[in-house]
């Protein structure tokens, strides 16, 4: 992933949540930091460039509203755009917090991006140790954002720098103050059907060999009917193509028992697995607009035995 890719990733995310934080109600996930990592052109390129794809993902919307962009870009944003960022990280948050009561000490969150936990949450600051992974590039580009918007960086924040999906070591994280006799928590999320069943598997195996029981993990996988699947206005398969066009092709999805068996084989056991309609009724619930769990995607926690 080339400097500007990593960046305009983070950027689109951290756009979505920050449309949530100001525009939808109610809340599934507020993260009223993002809008500060975001300039304001940068809100409107995006915006703009959301309104001019529309008839890529709808046409009839497209026809529908085309004198009414704000309609356009709720629907996109809605629709497409964050259902899964919202709910999964709402979940994760939650679990984390959970894990925290029965002595997490530690929070690595892979492919961290743009994400905003430690801003939003201070005060954990003296209990709680995070290292966020990622590439070099957009971790660079994520502390100057934080600089120019007048966030300082704590003491229990670590960078750790490196594409872990292609070789993760838990040695870069001990370099940071990693402690392996800690009870730890780890978010994958938005990662895993991005690498092949094999990668997946030998990253868990590597995040859990030497972390002490109790340390679990919560991510989010596609089922086994990914590329057949077409969703709510075609999502699901919108988001395949783009992320084949885009040069970072969906690579895996899984049954439930192909999960259960790659987890069993690392020592974990699943805590939780929700389904997308246990998504939907969980995060989704009463809702008046366009927003839903998305088709395919699941989420699981799974703790190390």
């Amino acid at each position: 992933m080339k400097k500007n890719e990593s960046s305009l990733t983070s950027l689109i995310s951290a756009f979505g949540r920050a449309y949530h934080s100001q525009y939808d109600t109610p809340k599934i996930f507020d993260d009223f930091i993002a809008k500060d990592l975001i300039t304001q052109k940068e809100f409107s390129d995006i915006r703009e460039n959301m309104i001019k794809g529309i008839s890529f993902f709808n046409k009839e919307i497209a026809m529908k509203f085309q004198d009414q962009p704000d309609e356009i870009l709720k629907w996109i944003t809605q629709v497409q755009l964050s259902p899964i960022t919202l709910a999964r990280a709402a979940y994760c948050e939650n679990v984390l917090f959970h894990e925290m009561l029965l002595g997490v000490k530690q929070y690595v969150i892979l492919g961290a991006g743009l994400d905003t936990f430690c801003f939003r949450h201070s005060e954990l600051n003296n209990s709680l140790e995070i290292f966020e992974v990622d590439y070099p590039a957009t971790q660079d580009f994520k502390k100057i954002r934080l600089a120019n918007a007048n966030y300082q960086i704590p003491d229990n924040l670590h960078f750790v720098s490196m594409d872990f999906t292609k070789e993760f070591t838990i040695q870069n994280l001990v370099e940071e103050g990693f402690m392996l006799n800690k009870k730890t928590f780890f978010s994958l999320l938005g990662v895993s059907y991005y690498l092949t069943k094999e990668e997946n598997s030998t990253l868990i195996n590597t995040l859990f060999t030497k972390v002490p029981s109790g340390s679990s993990i919560v991510f989010d996988y596609a089922d086994d009917k990914l590329f057949e699947e077409k969703g709510m206005s075609n999502r699901v398969q919108n988001m395949v193509k783009l992320a084949s066009t885009g040069g970072e092709p969906m690579k895996s999805c899984f049954t439930f028992d192909e999960i259960e068996k790659m987890l069993e084989n690392s020592g974990l056991l699943i805590y939780e697995h929700l389904s997308p309609a246990t998504i939907n009724n969980q995060f989704f619930g009463d809702r008046s607009d366009y927003l839903s769990a998305f088709e395919t995607i699941h989420y699981i926690h799974a703790v190390k035995k």
